[in-house]
């Protein structure tokens, strides 16, 4: 007759022993053969490094948003910008919104648009075409030495700015404003650019031409500043160019003039230049 367990359990603290469980040898033959495991793990590397790449602390370690992972280099100058390009793009954005403040005469429709006409008869008293001619035929009709050496060096003057101001202009590549309508005087393929504005460079490198090398009254002389002024902004009041335009468009003529007194040309020196070149 089988026995309780009651009366195995009694039997088991009588003999002082316990009785062994399934779960408990199970663990000590574990126990026994944990160094024979742990020496075939260090003979195997490969599966070593198997099991440690997918250690749940690793997969952890890698995917949570505190991990310590460097960035690469471009991506921390993404996330960390230069001050010198915040100033950049801080100035481009003032630029182009004063630009577009400004711009009152941009269409017939704008705030100023009944002064459209008289600022698109500025623009051509400023442009390259009148310019060129003009300085063309004062050479051609002049008597005097002195009159063909002033008009020689203008002509060459205009010629060296319509050069620098086109190649910068492909350079660049600048668009016109948005609000700009291209209604324009005579124009070439680099004219649908904006930087810099050809009409400033032209009249300032002129006006300091015309204030050195022409004996001039002083009413004519203070006409001949506020002409150069008036083109320049006729060029924001039109919505042809940006402020910054004409600004760099000023300040290229003005050292461009210098450049112009560095190549002067007597008439003996442009007369036998086109001896040389027959």
């Amino acid at each position: 007759m089988p026995s309780s367990p009651k009366a195995r359990n009694s039997a088991a603290r009588i003999g002082g022993g316990s009785v062994p469980s399934p779960a408990g040898s199970s663990r000590t033959e574990l126990r026994a053969h944990q160094p024979l495991l742990l020496q075939r793990q260090a003979s195997d590397p490969a599966a070593a490094r198997l099991r440690a790449s997918e250690s749940p602390v690793r997969r952890r370690g890698s995917g949570s948003p505190g991990s310590t992972q460097s960035l690469p280099e471009e991506d921390c100058m993404r996330l960390h910008p230069s001050l010198l390009g915040i100033a950049l793009r801080s100035l481009l954005a003032v630029d182009l919104w004063l630009s577009k403040r400004l711009g009152v005469c941009a269409g017939e429709d704008a705030s100023w648009g009944s002064a459209r006409p008289l600022m698109k008869l500025i623009e051509v008293s400023g442009h390259g075409i009148p310019w060129l001619a003009g300085a063309g035929y004062c050479l051609y009709k002049s008597d005097s030495a002195a009159g063909q050496e002033v008009m020689l060096n203008l002509l060459m003057a205009l010629v060296l700015d319509l050069v620098l101001v086109g190649v910068l202009k492909a350079v660049v590549r600048r668009r016109r404003p948005a609000h700009n309508r291209m209604d324009m005087f005579a124009t070439f393929s680099v004219d649908s650019y904006s930087f810099p504005s050809g009409h400033a460079t032209r009249a300032s490198m002129c006006a300091r031409f015309l204030l050195t090398h022409l004996v001039l009254a002083a009413p004519v002389r203070v006409l001949v500043l506020l002409w150069a002024t008036i083109v320049g902004f006729s060029r924001v009041l039109l919505g042809r160019h940006n402020v910054t335009d004409v600004a760099f468009g000023f300040f290229m003529g003005y050292w461009q003039y210098n450049l112009v007194e560095m190549l002067w040309l007597s008439p003996v020196m442009f007369q036998n230049a086109i001896g040389q070149l027959h």
